[in-house]
């Protein structure tokens, strides 16, 4: 058993969204001295709301800023659906995050699945990984995509991404980006980063506050039990931080960390 991952619990989410922002900034400034940009992919759910909360506030300071536009965002799961569409992952970070974005903080580079393919899977996930291809350096150079960090949430089921538990997925390991045309969870059709890509990440952060994960939160620490969200901890390590409220983590066995 290799170092484990980082537990921050947080009375409230307005306690945990300046620790979200910290730990942000950090990550997106190491990605910047390694290459000069930051590539971050992002999920839906409830964390683009929370993200928005932590990003959005003014800078205390000149180590404080969020460089929005060395930014580039992707997506580590959508649904295959219109961008303007309830259920897109693009359209709630649009709502939530990007449009609140001010204009001196700049605008980043945002990448959305091309939706001339949602009625093909196979080819949306397909035209989303080549993407990758293009933005993290050539396939036959790079075994993986290395993101600077991936920010995800996982539901009460314990699946991250578009990641579900028992899911045949979870043993992908040449694909970069995979399609699901039988979600449990709706809308059935999607593409995910493949399990590979989100461990290789350089940083992956879970945000996941409310009593209703406390149940899920202790299955995915205590036992573990091939959850995607667990497979993901054990895969990462102390890579892996996961900032919650204290409702979330309620009864779970397992060390918090301080965040400083």
């Amino acid at each position: 058993m290799g170092k484990q991952p980082n537990l921050f619990a947080f009375p409230n989410v307005g306690a945990l969204a300046p620790a979200l922002r910290s730990y942000v900034i950090s990550a997106q400034n190491a990605g910047l001295t390694r290459h000069g940009v930051f590539k971050v992919a992002v999920s839906g759910g409830s964390l683009p709301k929370t993200l928005a909360q932590a990003l959005l506030a003014a800078p205390a300071s000149d180590d404080d800023k969020v460089r929005f536009d060395k930014w580039e965002i992707f997506f580590a799961d959508e649904r295959a659906v219109p961008l303007d569409h309830e259920d897109s992952n693009y359209a709630l970070l649009k709502a939530e995050l990007l449009d609140k974005i001010p204009a001196e903080a700049g605008q980043p580079t945002v990448h959305p699945i091309d939706t001339q393919y949602l009625n093909d899977t196979q080819e949306l996930a397909d035209q989303y990984e080549q993407l990758l291809v293009r933005s993290f350096a050539s396939r036959d150079s790079v075994k993986l995509p290395i993101f600077d960090l991936l920010l995800l949430g996982t539901g009460p089921d314990g699946h991250t991404c578009s990641l579900f538990p028992g899911h045949p997925l979870l043993r992908e390991t040449s694909a970069w980006v995979a399609p699901i045309e039988d979600s449990p969870k709706p809308p059935p059709k999607r593409v995910t980063l493949t399990l590979p890509v989100v461990t290789h990440s350089v940083k992956v952060a879970f945000v996941a506050t409310g009593g209703g994960k406390k149940d899920i939160m202790k299955e995915i620490f205590e036992q573990g039990n091939g959850l995607p969200a667990a497979l993901v901890n054990e895969a990462t390590g102390e890579r892996c931080s996961w900032f919650t409220d204290d409702a979330a983590v309620e009864g779970v066995s397992f060390p918090r960390r301080g965040f400083l």
